[in-house]
Parts: C-alpha cells; structure tokens; sequence
C-alpha cells in the first residue's frame, strides 16, 4: 500500500526517522517543520518528498503547508502530529513563565493547528476520511521528576486525541496516539552522555527504528480500524511504577 502522509517536526529525531520509514515505501511524505535544510537532508534519498517549511505554532504556516502538500499530492491520507519539546527540568515555582508557554504553543497548541488543518481537508476530500497520528508520550500517562509543562501539555494531547475521535467518527476520520517511551533520538543522547559524565547508568533506550515501524502499522490499518492508544517503552525503563 502507498498513501499520503504529512509529518510535523521531520526534521530530525523520531519525525525524520517516521518519515524515511513511508519515504522508502513510496510515500508521498510531506516534511514540515522550521530548519529547511534539515528537511531537505531527510528528503534527498526519495524523490516523492515535500519539504514545508515552516513553524507549527503558526496558524498560516500550518494551513499553508497542509494546502500546498495536497495540492502536490493530490489528497491527504495521514497525519503524523509529531512537533514537540522539552523544557528544562525544575519545580514549578522555578520554571520560567516563558518556558511554559513555549511548552504549550508547541505541543498542545501546535498539535491542535495541525490536527484542524487535516482534519478540514480530509472531511471535503473524495473520498472522504483519512487517518491522525498524535505523538503522546508516557507522561501523557504518568510524570516524570520536574516536568509541569511537558506533563500537562502531553495530558493535553491525550485530550484532543480522544475528541478528535469522536468528532471524526461521521466524517471517517480516524485519530489514534502513539505514546513512545526513550526512543534514541538526538535529545535523548544528550541525557545519556550527561548521565555516564556523572557516574550514573544511562537510561534504557529504543531504537527510532521501532518507532517508526509502530507508526507504519498504524497508518496502514483500514479506516475502519484503528490503534487507539499505543504504548512503545524501552522494556527495562521504569515506565509501571513510575509516578
């Protein structure tokens, strides 16, 4: 089967290695997120790439590229809502203002423009329907230590997966969430060095790999079908009994 699918945040991590995965099997992938050069690298190997740049807080820019990629590739099959970040650790009387509201513009607020735009298109295309992924993360679940905003705002997401559900239900539009725990991106490369530098077993981690093929499996489900939410952990990280 080869479809349609747009990812945020394609720029590198798990975005990138989601996008490679659907690129390889003939996708017509559109890459969006804020580092052009970035997405031109993960589109160099397939010649079915759209690259879109552009920032996914930004109501116009997320329209924008959701419009031009239909328009390149005919209709739009798959979301994959994948933009997020992390801000840095702390208790909440010690994290800036400007931190929180940077953690809610990009993972809750920009899931919700791009969820809206897909949504839109896939309810006028013919035919109708079509599939939206939300990247999660087990603190949709569970927190972890010092991490009010990316909790909250992945709790937020849970949210708007289980709306999108059923909002999407006349209108074939399935909504399922994914919810990854410690895939071996760069950002989780970076704990790990910290973590040998201090003297401290690094975390157990999964390759991208996997990721990617869990995000396959969703995405090439029948509309009829649907993974509504999918927990993908690292075996060994202290994921049950952690909160």
């Amino acid at each position: 089967m080869s479809g349609t699918i747009f990812i945020t945040g394609a720029s590198g991590g798990i975005g990138a290695g989601v996008a490679r995965r659907f690129l390889d099997a003939g996708w017509i992938v559109g890459l969006f997120a804020r580092r052009r050069t970035a997405l031109e690298e993960v589109a160099a190997a397939a010649d079915t790439a759209v690259v879109l740049p552009g920032d996914v807080t930004n109501p116009d820019d997320v329209a924008h590229a959701v419009a031009r990629f239909v328009d390149a590739a005919g209709r739009l099959d798959v979301l994959f809502n994948n933009a997020g970040m992390f801000t840095p650790q702390a208790t909440i009387d010690e994290i800036e203002i400007d931190d929180w509201r940077r953690s809610v513009d990009v993972n809750l607020t920009g899931m919700f423009l791009a969820a809206r735009a897909a949504f839109g298109q896939m309810r006028r295309q013919d035919p109708q329907g079509g599939r939206i992924i939300n990247n999660g993360s087990i603190s949709a679940h569970v927190p972890r230590e010092g991490a009010a905003p990316y909790t909250a705002t992945k709790h937020g997401v849970t949210g708007l997966t289980r709306q999108l559900s059923l909002d999407g239900r006349p209108f074939d539009i399935a909504c399922g969430q994914i919810d990854i725990g410690n895939a071996r991106t760069d950002l989780l490369q970076e704990v790990t060095e910290k973590a040998r530098a201090a003297g401290e077993a690094p975390p157990p981690t999964i390759e991208v790999d996997y990721v990617a093929d869990a995000v396959w499996q969703m995405a090439n489900l029948p509309l009829h079908a649907n993974v509504q939410f999918m927990t993908l952990v690292a075996t060994q990280m202290p994921y049950i009994g952690r909160g």
